[in-house]
């Protein structure tokens, strides 16, 4: 007789880990610690779990998923506003009592996939790359109050602008050094940045953010991203939009399709057409933007770096 598959949903917090066992039904809660991973590893061993799944919290499941890959036991990041959906789809409410029984249900009806192990050095560089993103929100935030700062306040912004694009530049350098110590890095980097559009710090986040890149379908990475999710209903066509996915490569992403519609023939001509045929502007650059990232996850795979048509 074939074991009955256990899948665990695990809400986490800064302080806890908040643990529901399918079809168990079992709770458990430990420390958000490396002694509490430990700790649930320990319970685990023995059931040898399925799938584990929590929620993406911004960096507090950290601990939890390395403790887990560690210990090979499968775990995958779920994106929280589809946990909420599902959640409402059951007609639940999403409370704490119930975040963690909801996830693993989510986890038993969705087909995720665990999560690739990540090297320490990938860990390094993606932390490198958030910080950088930190520093520019915070930069683009201080730009803006320089504009309409008083004269008395105008000096402090100015120099503290002159810090960020010090503290950034360095960044910049390190991502850089440390990634071209990685296998394969230089390879994927010279096919990317060979794109017009796609300069070093898009390039680093697309190899940080987006390691499937070049090995799933273009539906897939498209859904992985975000992009290009259409609303269409029997002979009623939606907007094409943006949602879920990876935020920070759909971020950079976006920018990079702006460059590209203006100096990427293949991306530009595409964009003209679309507007030619009465596409709004951002309709035209999602639909660029999934283009772009289809291209890019083509040449990763095909090894190939980009031509422009003859």
């Amino acid at each position: 007789m074939t074991p009955e598959k256990t899948w665990v949903g695990v809400d986490v917090s800064k302080a806890s880990l908040d643990v529901y066992l399918l079809p168990q039904g079992t709770t458990l809660q430990v420390s958000n610690t490396e002694a509490g991973v430990q700790e649930l590893i320990a319970q685990f061993k023995p059931i040898a779990p399925y799938l584990v799944v929590a929620e993406s919290t911004g960096g507090l499941e950290r601990t939890l998923v390395c403790g887990l890959q560690s210990a090979a036991i499968p775990v995958a990041i779920a994106n929280p506003r589809k946990v909420k959906g599902f959640a409402t789809a059951l007609g639940k409410a999403k409370t704490d009592k119930l975040d963690a029984e909801v996830i693993a249900r989510f986890a038993q009806s969705v087909n995720l996939q665990a999560q690739a192990m990540i090297t320490a050095s990938a860990q390094q560089l993606s932390d490198l790359v958030h910080r950088r993103q930190q520093l520019v929100e915070i930069q683009v935030a201080e730009k803006n109050r320089l504009s309409r700062a008083s004269t008395i306040v105008q000096a402090d912004i100015e120099e503290h602008l002159k810090h960020l694009e010090q503290r950034i530049d360095s960044l910049n350098q390190q991502i850089q050094t440390l990634g071209q110590q990685q296998a394969d890095w230089q390879r994927k980097d010279k096919i990317l940045q060979s794109v017009k559009g796609i300069g070093p710090v898009t390039a680093a986040l697309c190899l940080v953010e987006l390691p499937e890149l070049g090995k799933l379908s273009e539906k897939q990475i498209a859904r992985l991203v975000g992009v290009a999710i259409n609303h269409d209903s029997g002979k009623h066509k939606g907007k094409r939009m943006i949602a879920g996915g990876r935020t920070r490569v759909r971020c950079g992403l976006y920018m990079a399709t702006l460059v590209a519609t203006r100096h990427n023939p293949v991306i530009r001509d595409f964009y003209q057409r679309l507007l030619a045929k009465g596409k709004l502007k951002l309709v035209a650059l999602v639909a660029c933007m999934r283009k772009l990232l289809v291209i890019l996850n083509a040449m990763i795979r095909d090894n190939k770096l980009w031509q422009d048509p003859v």
